[in-house]
């Protein structure tokens, strides 16, 4: 349980990373952030994999470029349902998806050599 707490954290901080960096992507404070994070781990877990295997055959015919897409689609789906979180524009749809990515994962292996989520 606690585990899943420090994903929607890093997750969360990730988003506020991502507000600052990426134009287009607009969170409106930090309670908003971090329920943006529960949506989007609700819409990875359950819309994404449908998307992807629709998908398949175009992720496989560019060589796997258009799981960007795919990974903009998922987050502009959570921004729908996550009031105070937006993604306008292209180069917000495409590039905020990758940082989050970056971003989550750093942090996640930071609270991870540090113990914290451990039980």
């Amino acid at each position: 349980m606690m585990g899943y707490l420090v994903t929607i954290l890093a997750t969360g901080l990730g988003l506020l990373v991502i507000d600052t960096v990426v134009p287009g992507v607009d969170i409106a404070n930090f309670p908003a952030a971090l329920f943006a994070a529960t949506v989007i781990g609700v819409v990875n877990s359950s819309i994404r994999p449908v998307i992807s295997t629709l998908s398949l055959p175009l992720t496989f015919l560019t060589l796997g470029a258009f799981s960007l897409v795919v990974n903009g689609l998922c987050l502009w789906l959570a921004s729908l349902f996550a009031p105070g979180f937006s993604i306008n524009g292209i180069l917000a749809f495409i590039l905020a998806p990758v940082i989050l990515s970056f971003t989550s994962t750093f942090l996640n292996k930071y609270f991870a050599e540090r113990g914290v989520g451990q039980s």
